[in-house]
């Protein structure tokens, strides 16, 4: 990671066994659908690098290299990998932000599990994991239009993550604790049907509503990558595994 921000957790044991725990599996499972056993991965942020040993293991005819910026828990990683007795996998130094010593179109997939929260600049971040990641290769292009659409709005004044927020605000507004009732609701689309509506109806509003003239006007995102997110959600609405929710905040105020 990086990115001239401090990682939050740091590298105390108590994060170190927390991050031991992740597996390809449980932390990356809707990426292995879409491993072959020849493609070259790199997966940044990758901690003591339990992922990273499963994608090795995914790959027995491709290479993988795991990128963290802390020399000490590389070390650990490395040990790991050598007590599972992969040859195909290797650990370096970097920055996320700053991938500057791989070339363009170098791996078949670039991946990066709950490192952009800690980014300072998660879109330059990703403008890096896509230099990188090879034409037609996997780059999270769905956390890019989350990131682009956090920024939009709040450049509009709004507040994309209102609905986390809603019991404090009616606190500040005056009213109590007692008179307050939280729930959560979700929308989810995942039908056939639901996808085409909800990917075509995106890949729509991303080019042709104020999103995009907000988006452009203030610098966040340029047309051609706009054109690329409205495409992405064309080809997500076409997957057959294709699976959207969301998550909505909800309160009951008695005045």
């Amino acid at each position: 990671m990086s990115g001239g921000v401090v990682y939050t957790h740091g590298h105390h044991e108590s994060v170190l066994r927390a991050h031991s725990w992740r597996t390809a599996e449980n932390s990356a499972g809707y990426l292995i659908k879409h491993i072959s056993p020849d493609m070259h991965i790199l997966d940044i942020g990758c901690g003591p690098g339990t992922i990273t040993a499963d994608f090795a293991q995914l790959v027995p005819g491709g290479k993988v290299v795991g990128l963290d910026n802390v020399p000490d828990v590389l070390e650990k990683a490395r040990a790991f990998s050598l007590e599972r007795g992969l040859t195909n996998v290797v650990f370096q130094t970097g920055d996320i932000c700053n991938l500057e010593n791989i070339p363009d179109n170098t791996y078949d997939i670039v991946h990066c599990h709950q490192a952009l929260q800690h980014v300072g600049d998660p879109t330059q971040a990703l403008r890096e994991m896509r230099r990188v990641a090879k034409p037609g290769g996997i780059s999270q292009g769905m956390d890019e239009w989350r990131e682009i659409y956090e920024r939009v709005a709040r450049a509009n004044g709004g507040e994309p993550d209102a609905g986390r927020r809603l019991v404090s605000w009616a606190l500040s507004a005056g009213l109590s604790g007692r008179d307050i009732t939280a729930t959560a609701g979700t929308w989810c689309y995942s039908t056939e049907e639901e996808r085409a509506w909800w990917g075509n109806l995106w890949a729509d509003r991303t080019l042709a509503s104020n999103f995009s003239r907000t988006a452009i006007s203030s610098g966040i995102a340029s047309l051609e990558k706009l054109q690329e997110i409205s495409n992405d959600w064309r080809l997500w609405g076409e997957s057959k595994d294709g699976w959207f929710a969301l998550l909505h905040g909800e309160i009951v105020c008695r005045a």
